[in-house]
């Protein structure tokens, strides 16, 4: 890994890339089922929008050939990164092409594979910028880094969904989507103009199924990934689980759409600063250090939803939602930072992204039980075991040591 200090080009590249790799995901999950909706698909129908997101959660299996194809040539990562900047493109061009009527009604199953392509290349991209930022951030920055990583993507969310749905209506299916093109392109301008080091050349590896197996292998059987893993399984299992049954608790508290609309993009500011502060702390801040606190302070926050909840004291929701989203931002950059650390040379995007599938497959478990959870507990009883499920990595993280191939602060 790269021991000098990077320069703000890095910085300023690696925020365009991942609000960039934000709008597909927040076009699936927020924008496009109230526009399906809308247009009156079923909702039956609508729930096959999860499909095109598959890649994200199996992008591992070919994490370690974005490694290893073009490695020790100049531009390793970038070119990667190019290339799936233009394909994402080349899709959303397409989609362009086809009346939004016809693709949520009869041309349904045509925008399912076309936006699956979409997550293909976007989740492509996210290996490729992920190894190259765990490649040139030194550990002393790669809180600062994350922090631009997560607000980077906070700001891609929001506008992905709710600036989306506005200019639709506003401006209508094409130019929207014309929109959105000329956004990618000036990020693909950005990252043409940054100047990626070299990489130090390295022994050549036949690439097959055999040693793909074997990288996974050499990776999980390190000293101390028992506990690692354990962390990686549950550190952000609970605020999954939670948050997805705040919003329905404010419809059954007698909120209107808007106000929720309301409530959650203002709480999402809260998110940034709380990300962009974590990037500051973790300048100086022990890892270990921030890995306990900022668990301590999300279980609180989830404590409060449920206290909140079981007196009915709706007059707090607004401070506790606020607190909460802060504290996502906080344990969001200090977990993907400790992730980095557990990156080895030349392979920084396989293991990172890797972690990052684990991490994904738990969260998105206990989250599909989360109805289950409130319909069976209450509320109360649901925000409650999530606070639980985040208090349970509290004593494992303060045990927690970093890996002995990371430089990091102890």
């Amino acid at each position: 890994m790269t021991t000098s200090r990077p320069g703000p080009a890095l910085f300023a590249t690696l925020g365009a890339l991942y609000f960039a790799q934000a709008l597909p995901v927040s076009m699936l999950g927020k924008a496009l089922p109230a526009l399906a909706r809308d247009a009156g698909l079923p909702t039956e129908w609508i729930g096959f929008l999860a499909l095109p997101a598959l890649p994200w959660a199996f992008k591992f299996i070919w994490a370690p050939w974005v490694d290893r194809w073009g490695a020790g040539r100049p531009n390793h990562r970038k070119r990667w990164i190019q290339c799936c900047l233009l394909a994402v493109m080349a899709v959303l061009f397409v989609v362009s092409l086809f009346p939004q009527k016809w693709l949520l009604g009869p041309g349904f199953v045509v925008l399912l594979g076309l936006l699956f392509l979409l997550n293909l290349f976007s989740a492509t991209q996210d290996i490729a910028t992920d190894g190259l930022a765990t490649r040139m951030l030194p550990p002393s920055l790669r809180g600062l880094g994350n922090s631009i990583q997560v607000n980077g993507y906070k700001i891609g969310m929001m506008v992905g969904s709710s600036a989306l749905l506005i200019l639709v209506g506003w401006w209508g299916w094409q130019t929207t989507l014309g929109l959105v093109i000329t956004g990618m392109m000036l990020v693909l301008v950005q990252v043409t103009r940054f100047r990626e080091p070299v990489e130090p050349p390295r022994p050549r590896e036949h690439v097959s199924f055999r040693w793909w197996r074997q990288e996974l292998a050499r990776f999980w059987k390190r000293p101390g990934m028992g506990l690692w893993l354990f962390l990686l399984l549950f550190y952000k299992v609970g605020d999954g689980f939670g948050t997805r049954m705040i919003n329905p608790f404010l419809v059954d508290s007698g909120w209107s759409l808007v106000e929720i609309g309301t409530l959650d993009l203002i709480i999402s500011f809260a998110g940034l600063a709380g990300a962009a502060m974590a990037g500051l702390l973790m300048i100086r801040m022990a890892h270990r250090t921030a890995l306990f606190a900022f668990a301590v302070l999300q279980t609180l926050a989830f404590a409060a939803w449920a206290a909140l909840a079981h007196y009915q004291a709706l007059e707090w929701i607004w401070p506790v939602a606020l607190f909460e989203q802060f504290t996502d931002g906080l344990s969001t950059v200090a977990f993907f930072t400790l992730m980095m650390d557990y990156c080895r040379d030349g392979h920084e995007g396989s293991d990172y992204t890797m972690q990052a599938s684990v991490r994904l497959f738990a969260v998105g478990i206990f989250t599909l039980s989360s109805g289950f959870s409130a319909a069976w507990l209450g509320y109360d009883g649901h925000f409650l075991l999530a606070a639980a499920l985040v208090a349970v990595v509290i004593p494992l993280a303060w045990r927690w040591q970093p890996p002995a191939t990371a430089q990091t602060p102890h």
